[in-house]
């Protein structure tokens, strides 16, 4: 059953019904349900599909085009040679048939296109000269190689340039999503819950699926994660293998980049890992943050030249934390709740859940549109200038001249300010200002998960941000 998704949805079934032909590209990380989306509004029912042969062979590739065509019910008298040939087949399938809107969905697209095996051009030349020049057919083309997507078919500078008429960029579930599929499915999870398993796994729906009903939450991610048979157990290396040639430098950017939690800006960067600065790192950065495993931001104050990269997938953190170099065993999980090494960990993932959730923090805040600038910060101290050294978690800088200063706490119960935290926040404020010689009105804003204990020191926060509005 199709859960949410209902901008894509109409996306599809509007091209379904369009008085043209249509060409969509439907692009998003592994696992993030890009083929059951397309398999789920169209009832599996296409003139044609086809899914690409990972790490297949030219020759292989053409092969099990031309099986496809033929279970939709075109046979070659002897197999293609070469793409052209293949798609000629795909012509004359569309040609005699009697169905209103041909409907096209080729799948894991970039895997078909092995070196010297022109299958770009042949693809070029199936929309440019026959598809496009129909009214009947709806062509739809898929991959989780997110990169390739956008470099050869998004933004293809050949044939293909601004051939496209829809774009579906299938990004992962929020938390109100999930919430949906967890009660669409029966499953007896609270908000609370929700969110611990968010932490490790994101919005990827895929991963959701894999909750099981009459275990605890801990038993869930336990089984998923840790057991012996653990379905997850090597998803890390695959997750980018799937989506990245040569995936190692890729990894190793994410995980150079998760040991600092406010990321790093590139000379950083190039220093703690070792990879050379070149245009080609320049490449990878813009592939990661484009597939969502990092984001660039430019500090508040700071030019675009000392543009930081953080961070932010929920699972490689998880990952880099709990699974990389250990030794779990199958209860792992179920042991380490309430740890002061979970605990620090589950502090820093629900930052990352803020993130993830800008949108609905603006609503809350009533600034849903205003422009904003959203960025972390941070300083080194500097006693000449007065400056105490400071680490934001989140700035949301707004065209109005205001800047949220938001402290992102995760607690069991309401978050009590202490005089030390107060201290902590007047200390922020005075760094921000100074260092980055502000102008801005600074509010300050908690975003914690049950609300605040009203003291004197909580008096001082202008806006208070939990859960549940996170959930909107």
């Amino acid at each position: 059953m199709l859960i949410e998704r209902q901008k894509e949805t109409e996306i599809l079934r509007t091209a379904l019904i369009a008085p043209e032909s249509r060409f969509i590209a439907v692009y998003g990380r592994r696992r993030i349900g890009k083929t059951f989306l397309i398999r789920e509004v169209f009832g599996y029912r296409f003139t044609f599909q086809h899914s690409g042969l990972n790490n297949g062979s030219m020759k292989d590739q053409i092969f099990s085009f031309a099986s496809s065509l033929k279970d939709s019910g075109y046979t070659f008298e002897q197999t293609p040679q070469g793409w052209l040939e293949a798609f000629e087949g795909l012509k004359d399938l569309i040609r005699n048939s009697k169905e209103k809107k041909k409907i096209i969905f080729i799948d894991e697209l970039s895997w078909m296109n092995t070196p010297k095996s022109n299958f770009m051009s042949a693809l070029e030349n199936f929309w440019n000269g026959f598809a496009s020049a129909r009214k009947d057919v709806l062509l739809i083309v898929c991959a989780s190689a997110t990169s390739w997507m956008l470099s050869e078919i998004i933004h293809n500078k050949g044939g293909l340039y601004h051939r496209l008429t829809d774009q579906i960029h299938l990004g992962p579930f929020s938390l109100k999503e999930c919430e949906s599929y967890v009660k669409t499915n029966g499953l007896i999870l609270n908000r609370d819950q929700i969110m611990q398993y968010y932490m490790i796994f994101g919005g990827v729906p895929y991963y959701w699926s894999l909750i099981k009903k009459g275990l605890s939450l801990t038993q869930n991610i336990d089984a998923i994660l840790f057991a012996n048979d653990a379905p997850l157990k090597d998803e890390y290396k695959y997750l980018y293998a799937s989506i990245f040639k040569k995936p190692e430098v890729y990894m190793q950017i994410v995980e150079t980049l998760g040991l600092k939690k406010v990321g790093m800006t590139r000379e950083e960067l190039i220093s703690a890992s070792g990879i050379p600065n070149s245009g080609d790192l320049t490449k990878k950065l813009d592939e990661l943050e484009s597939c969502g495993f990092i984001r660039k931001y430019k500090a508040f104050g700071n030019n675009a030249k000392n543009a930081v990269y953080q961070l932010i997938d929920c699972f490689t953190l998880f990952y880099l934390k709990f699974l990389k170099n250990s030794k779990a065993n199958t209860n792992f999980w179920s042991n380490r709740i309430n740890e002061p090494v979970t605990n620090a960990w589950m502090g820093l993932a629900f930052e990352r859940i803020c993130l993830y959730h800008v949108k609905q923090i603006k609503t809350k805040l009533g600034v849903t549109g205003v422009i904003t600038d959203v960025c972390s910060w941070y300083c080194k101290a500097d006693p000449d200038k007065g400056v105490f050294g400071s680490q934001i978690d989140l700035l949301i800088v707004r065209k109005d001249q205001v800047i949220n200063l938001c402290e992102i706490k995760y607690s069991g119960s309401e978050y009590m300010i202490t005089k030390k935290v107060d201290e902590s926040i007047h200390r922020k404020i005075h760094d921000l200002n100074i260092q980055a010689k502000n102008k801005y009105a600074i509010f300050p804003t908690l975003i914690t998960t049950y609300g605040v204990v009203k003291n004197s020191y909580s008096n001082n926060i202008v806006s208070v941000i939990t859960m549940e509005d996170l959930f909107t």
